[in-house]
C-alpha cells in the first residue's frame, strides 16, 4: 500500500511539474530582477470577493460566464480567453524565497522599494490591491489562501479536503494559441462532470512573482466542476476547465457576472471558464 501510494505521489508531482515548466518556459524573470513586469489582472473570478464590481461595456474579459443550459452540444457561447504570455509571466518562488521576502500589506512600503516600485505607479496599486485581497476574513464556510510557492498550494489542497484524499489538478489548455482573444466558441461534446463533494479554485493575483489567490467552501456547497471540449470560430480547439455555482444567493448584487447574464442574485446558477493560468484542484474519485 505504502509503494501504491509512493507511486502515486511520484507522478502526481511530475505531472504538476511538468505544467509548471510548460507554464514557465522561456521566463527570465527572477527575484533579483527587482523591475520584474507584473501583467494586468484579468477579471475577478471569485464569487466570494468582497471588491465591488463594475460593469464596464466595453470590457470584453467579462464573457466568461455561462449557465449550465449553455453547456450543449453544439451551444456556441463568447467566450474571452486572457492571452498568455510566458516570456513575462511571473514564476513562483521556492520556499527559501518565499521565507526571505515578508507578505503583508504592512510591509507594502517596504516591498516597494524593495522591487524598486513608485508609490503612486501602477504596479504599486497592483500589489497593494493583491496583499488587500489575501488578508480578507473568507465568508462563512469558505477557506482561502494566497500561495507563493509549490508547496504552499499543496498543502493548502492537502489541509482542505483532508488527511490522505488523493488529489488532482485541473485547467484549460489551448491546443494552439487563440486568433482572438474573444471569440464564438462552440460546445463540441458532451461536457464531463467532475464528481466532487470539494474544489478549490485557485486564480492568478497581480503581483511581481507568482501569486495564487485559492479558495474553496465547504463540502455541503453547490458548485459543479466541467471539463467542456470547444472550437472557436477560428478553428482552434480548447480543453476548458469550468464551474458552475449553483447557490448564488449569498453574493454581492453587483457581481459582474450579473449584469453579464441579466440575472439576480439566487435566481439562476453561475458559471464561468477559468484562463490557462487558473488551476482547479478536485478530489480523484477513489477518495471521495
Amino acid at each position: 500500500m505504502r509503494l501504491a501510494i509512493g507511486l502515486w505521489s511520484l507522478l502526481f508531482y511530475a505531472s504538476l511539474l511538468i505544467w509548471i515548466l510548460e507554464q514557465s518556459s522561456a521566463r527570465k524573470t527572477t527575484i533579483r530582477y527587482k523591475k520584474g513586469i507584473i501583467k494586468d489582472h484579468d477579471h475577478d473570478h471569485d464569487p466570494s470577493s468582497h471588491v465591488h464590481h463594475v460593469m464596464m461595456n466595453d470590457d470584453p474579459s467579462v464573457n466568461v460566464f455561462f449557465t449550465p443550459n449553455d453547456l450543449k452540444i453544439g451551444k456556441t457561447i463568447p467566450i474571452y480567453f486572457s492571452e498568455m504570455n510566458h516570456s513575462v509571466s511571473p514564476r513562483l518562488l521556492t520556499k527559501e524565497e518565499s521565507d526571505s521576502i515578508p507578505f503583508s500589506l504592512s510591509e507594502l512600503p517596504n516591498l516597494l522599494d524593495y522591487f524598486s516600485f513608485p508609490k503612486d505607479s501602477p504596479q504599486a496599486k497592483a500589489m497593494e490591491y493583491t496583499l488587500t485581497q489575501c488578508q480578507l476574513e473568507p465568508i462563512k464556510g469558505e477557506t482561502r489562501f494566497c500561495a507563493t510557492t509549490l508547496e504552499s498550494m499543496l498543502d493548502f489542497a492537502s489541509d482542505s479536503f483532508g488527511s490522505g484524499v488523493r488529489f488532482r489538478v485541473l485547467t484549460t489548455t489551448h491546443l494552439k494559441n487563440p486568433t482572438a482573444l474573444l471569440q464564438n466558441y462552440t460546445v463540441l461534446g458532451e461536457p464531463k462532470e467532475i464528481i466532487a463533494r470539494r474544489m478549490i479554485g485557485c486564480h492568478t493575483m497581480p503581483y511581481p512573482y507568482a501569486v495564487f489567490y485559492c479558495h474553496s467552501q465547504g463540502s455541503g456547497s453547490e458548485n459543479k466542476v466541467f471539463e467542456v471540449s470547444l472550437v472557436g470560430e477560428y478553428g482552434e480547439r480548447v480543453e476548458a476547465a469550468a464551474v458552475c455555482h449553483m447557490d448564488t444567493s449569498r453574493w454581492d448584487r453587483d457581481h459582474v457576472s450579473f449584469h453579464v447574464l441579466g440575472v439576480e442574485p439566487g435566481s439562476s446558477p453561475v458559471c464561468h471558464f477559468f484562463p490557462s493560468d487558473n488551476l482547479v484542484w478536485v478530489p480523484l474519485p477513489s477518495s471521495i
